[in-house]
């Protein structure tokens, strides 16, 4: 995280602020490129995205929504529904559909059994297992359709809006979609939410039934202080990945969707990951009620002026070669009309970024300007007819 105090601030403005907003087109190309059809930067602090290709298009999530079926899970441990200690029972429709005889991600679950809610979670996170995922949706839900209702309700209460699951393992389903931005967020929440569990995602292995399977996850012992999330494959989504991992206290997140191989994914994974961590940054601009050193025309005020201020903390992520081309400027639709009263939102700090939206943060007045009484406004209104500006 950068900080930039109000006494660097102007200078360091001054250093990056293109005078108008328009940008250079090799510049917003140049600052990162995937060959993955969607892709997602997220800091996890602020939940700032520092890169985003395609992350707000709805994509076919494959076993990465299992991130989804895990958060269910946690959150009925958190609640007391569950306990790590419980056993649920193993349904036929669970082992057929999603055990070794589906012939897909298992845990290998033998038929009319019972396995410990602890071993299941570890079976959904590190073995990607079909079969620990529907035992879990019957258990909280009833049936797998339940259970994917219930999933796309919480998700939608997350805020995570294009989430539309149609199971619990992420099996190819037309509407079974998540986009790349809402799934970072989805791993931000159960990173953020659910501590005391988390480590599991960076286990390396998980034994069952006498079998042993490896994390699928390609980041685990290659980056440095990686520690999650999901891996993800059919043949319609390709190989995608939800990634975490940390450095000097900044963690970053990342997804990708839609490479050819196990090989590329692994290959895109290392080298997006160290891109998130060396070559993207957060800077602060201004704090909350800071001064943007701009003032706003007021009419028939006893000032003239109003000093502006910002509503919010505005913080900024962007690839650091991208910071050459930012813009910053307040805009407002003047002169203001008095009376204006302090806190007012008046315009916007608008922030460009080569390649990426533009943004928007509320600014309001930082003093309250009382209207002219009616001597002050008939002068007024006089020296504006003698200039000719009425």
């Amino acid at each position: 995280m950068r900080v930039f105090p109000s006494a660097r601030l102007s200078a360091f403005l001054a250093s990056t602020v293109v005078v108008g907003l328009c940008m250079s087109p090799a510049l917003a190309q140049n600052t990162f490129e995937t060959r993955a059809e969607h892709a997602v930067i997220m800091d996890y602090e602020t939940g700032e995205i520092l890169f985003d290709l395609n992350g707000d298009v709805a994509l076919p999530p494959a076993s990465m929504s299992k991130l989804m079926t895990v958060l269910m899970l946690l959150e009925a441990i958190d609640d007391g529904r569950l306990s790590l200690d419980d056993t649920l029972p193993v349904s036929e429709n669970a082992w057929r559909r999603g055990g070794a005889a589906s012939g897909s991600s298992t845990m290998f679950l033998e038929v009319n059994s019972r396995a410990r809610v602890e071993d299941l979670l570890r079976g959904i996170i590190i073995q990607s297992g079909n079969d620990a995922c529907i035992v879990v949706a019957e258990a909280l839900s009833g049936s797998e359709e339940a259970f994917a209702r219930d999933m796309t309700d919480r998700a939608h209460e997350l805020g995570l809006t294009s989430a539309s699951f149609a199971n619990s393992t992420g099996w190819p389903h037309p509407d079974h979609r998540i986009s790349a931005e809402d799934l970072a967020e989805l791993a931000r929440i159960i990173i953020r939410d659910h501590p005391d569990h988390y480590g599991i995602w960076a286990e390396r292995s998980f034994t069952h039934n006498g079998i042993t399977q490896r994390n699928r996850n390609p980041l685990l012992g290659v980056m440095p202080d990686a520690d999650g999330l999901k891996t993800g494959h059919t043949e319609e989504s390709g190989y995608g990945l939800v990634g975490t991992a940390v450095r000097d206290g900044e963690r970053r997140i990342i997804v990708f969707n839609g490479m050819e191989s196990n090989s590329a994914r692994a290959d895109e994974a290392e080298r997006m990951m160290r891109a998130a961590l060396n070559d993207f940054d957060i800077y602060d601009l201004f704090e909350a009620g800071a001064d943007v050193g701009e003032t706003a025309a007021v009419f028939m005020g006893v000032s003239d002026t109003v000093s502006l201020r910002v509503s919010d903390d505005v913080a900024v992520g962007m690839h650091r070669r991208a910071r050459r081309g930012l813009t910053v400027a307040v805009e407002y639709e003047g002169p203001l009309q008095a009376p204006v009263m302090e806190g007012d939102v008046v315009g916007a700090l608008v922030v460009e970024i080569p390649g990426e939206a533009t943004r928007r943060y509320p600014v309001e007045a930082a003093d309250t300007v009382e209207k002219k009484g009616l001597m002050g406004r008939i002068g007024t209104a006089l020296a504006h007819l003698i200039r000719g500006d009425l």
